[in-house]
Parts: C-alpha cells; structure tokens; sequence
C-alpha cells in the first residue's frame, strides 16, 4: 500500500477554490494534502466541499485575518494533531500543523518572506528557532515529513537566474546554508532524492509571463527524516495545477 502526500501553497484558498482547487483535488485525491497561505479562518472556508470528498480537515490560521494560515487535509484520521509550536510568535502568524499516525507525522509549514529588512529579521528569527523545534520534535517523532513553502531555492539548480538572484531574499547564502543545516541533520530533499533535472520549479511571479516562460524558484518541499528513507517511493512537482502562483509538490511513501 501507498500513500500520496502533497503540498500547496494555496495564495489564499478561497481564491483557489473558486479557480477549481476542489474539482482537480477530486481527480488527484492524494491520502493528505498541506496547504500554505490560506489567507482565512476556519470559519470562512467552505469545509464541505472537503468532506464531500472523504478528507478530515484541520486549520491553523494567523490571528491577522487575510494572512498566512496553513491546513492539512487527510482522508485517514490521525491519532493526534498539534495545531502551532507552542512558540508564541510563531504561532501568531499560524504557520505549522502537525498530523500524527501511528507510523509517522507530517507537517504543514509555511516559512516567513524576507519582503524587507524586518521581514528577514524575522524570518531569520523563525528559521533559528524552528530548526531547534523541530530537534525535539524528532527525539520523539523519528518518522517525520515536513512538507511547505519554505520560501528558500536550496541551490542553482533550483532557481531560474541564480547569479542575479543571490541578493534576493529566497536565495542568499544565509538561507541556502540554513537548508543546508537542515539537510545535514538527515533531512531528506524528497524531489531531489529522485530527481535530478533542472528547470524544476514550484513558484513563478505573476510578472512579465514568468510562469509561461518557466522563470521560477524551486521553494516548496517535502522533507522527510532520514528514518523515513526505506519508504520513500516516488517525488513530483505538478506544474500543470494552475490555482495559485506556486505550484504543488508531493511525495509517495510506502506503508510501514
């Protein structure tokens, strides 16, 4: 048996939903689904539609309406969910959720943007504080996948214009060395672990037909600890789904 994880950052699911999030999430049905920037509380989404489908659906939204907010959807119940970090500023922006089952967790995360010097001092805050949750989540949770936006290209490869980019944020150093860090602490890049092509990209601008002449970053990833290995079987980016300006990823793993 397989089970099939994606990822999408949404860019607001109510924009989504009206561009036909439900009716391709009803030909895909992946066992669960994250969602990123649903820009909505609970109450504002149209949880049927989800239901109707056969998905439990859990939320965790920004205390700022219209913000950030991210969800899982799954169509097994999970014998827990951790909605936040626990981590006050963290959680203020709504941007974790964790499903746990019995063979292993998946998580919703939706990394901060670093749209200006506060911003990146923040989300460079997030980072550092983050990478430390997520240590002592792993003592007790070794079968881990953190799927996401986490607004950061890993290398070259995963970005369109890697030399003029490399003073923008998504792509300095910094941030390449924090995904680094992550990765040496056995973290798996599922997408890379399987695929080894450039011009795969997860994310375009609505400017200047980025998106129609594949100008785009590679900042959605599901990450999976090095425990989860054995089970992984397949990894893919979808770029024909058209709701929003990212683009989902997923992962296939096996049953333990």
């Amino acid at each position: 048996m397989k089970k099939r994880i994606l990822s999408y950052n949404v860019n607001g699911i109510r924009a989504a939903m009206r561009k036909g999030l439900v009716e391709w999430l009803s030909k895909e049905m992946p066992e669960i689904i994250c969602f990123q920037e649903t820009k909505a509380q609970p109450e504002q989404i149209d949880e049927e539609a989800f239901t109707e489908l056969g998905y439990q659906c859990y939320w965790h939204s920004a205390k700022k309406k219209g913000y950030s907010g991210v969800g899982i959807l799954s169509l097994a119940q999970p014998l827990h969910v951790e909605v936040g970090t626990g981590i006050p500023y963290m959680d203020d922006e709504g941007r974790n959720i964790r499903l746990d089952f019995s063979d292993f967790s998946v998580m919703s995360l939706y990394l901060p943007s670093g749209t200006n010097d506060a911003r990146l001092g923040f989300k460079f805050q997030y980072m550092d504080g983050f990478y430390e949750y997520v240590k002592e989540i792993r003592k007790r949770i070794p079968n881990l996948i953190i799927c996401g936006d986490y607004n950061i290209c890993h290398q070259a490869i995963d970005i369109h214009d890697p030399v003029r980019n490399r003073k923008v944020s998504g792509f300095l150093p910094e941030e390449c060395a924090w995904l680094d860090s992550l990765i040496n602490d056995d973290f798996i890049d599922t997408f890379r672990y399987f695929n080894k092509e450039p011009d795969q990209y997860s994310w375009w601008s609505y400017r200047a037909g980025a998106r129609a002449r594949n100008k785009g970053w590679r900042i959605d990833y599901c990450m999976a600890t090095a425990e989860m290995k054995p089970r992984l079987v397949d990894a893919e980016i979808l770029q024909d789904a058209v709701h929003s300006d990212h683009c989902p990823v997923g992962v296939t793993i096996s049953a333990d």
